[in-house]
């Protein structure tokens, strides 16, 4: 049993980062859903300690432009696809299968560019602002934004009948029990003070909000769509926990 959940532990680090752990193509996908928040936070102090080092060496701007930088280098811009692919096919009135179709194609259109653009200003934005409890936000909000995505894999279903990137995670609805992941991300949140209820609120409303725009949208969910929820999620949360409150 140990075994089984360290293999879907490492499938999970190699599903969603770049970091070179465990056996090339290691894919448990059953398993490693209910990980995805735990690879968040690895990513979360990776992501802390390298803002501890460039901070020393640069000012804050450029040091969190790092930090966006970073967080993109270490993830493949594998959820920066999602979304790009994700808002070229959400925008407008088009039919679901098209809006499908266009999310598989490769090519990038203008609302692909917008978006990323956009969310990775906002990303800047908010890490930059991070003023209070500045590492401890670093560390949490990737492995939020990551447990977010498992209430798609909880409460839609897959939008591809026979393909995509995520339809082996759709075989088997994720049971509650698979988010006890994000209770280690929510505990530590409680070290941030009175903004923990920001932080944790500002999730609720996100999460929920996503999720309802799937359903009314398309009525369903895809890998793009679930990478594009995790970057919007992260951007959203960054800038949300840094808002200035007297």
């Amino acid at each position: 049993m140990k075994y089984i959940h360290m293999k879907s532990f490492i499938a999970a680090i190699q599903f969603i980062t770049i970091l070179p752990i465990g056996k090339p193509g290691t894919f448990e996908p059953q398993g490693m859903v209910q990980f995805f928040p735990i690879v968040g936070l690895i990513l979360g102090i990776m992501l802390a300690l390298f803002d501890l080092l460039v901070s020393q060496l640069w000012s804050m701007p450029v040091a969190s432009v790092l930090d966006v930088i970073f967080l993109v280098w270490i993830t493949g811009a594998f959820h920066l696809d999602g979304l790009g692919d994700t808002a070229d096919g959400l925008y407008g009135q088009r039919p679901k299968q098209r809006a499908l179709e266009i999310m598989k194609d490769s090519r990038i259109g203008a609302m692909a560019l917008a978006a990323v653009v956009c969310a990775l200003s906002v990303k800047w934005g908010g890490i930059l602002d991070l003023n209070i409890h500045r590492t401890l936000f670093l560390i949490i909000i990737p492995a939020y934004s990551r447990a977010g995505s498992l209430f798609g894999f909880r409460f839609l279903k897959y939008g591809r009948s026979d393909q995509g990137t995520g339809h082996a995670f759709f075989k088997e609805r994720l049971e509650l029990s698979g988010f006890w992941g994000l209770l280690f991300p929510v505990f530590i949140s409680l070290f941030t003070g009175w903004r923990c209820i920001i932080l944790n609120a500002g999730f609720a409303v996100v999460t929920a909000l996503i999720l309802m725009f799937y359903k009314k949208r398309m009525g369903c969910i895809t890998g793009d769509m679930l990478g594009a929820m995790i970057e919007i999620t992260e951007s959203v949360l960054f800038l949300t926990v840094s808002i200035n409150i007297l």
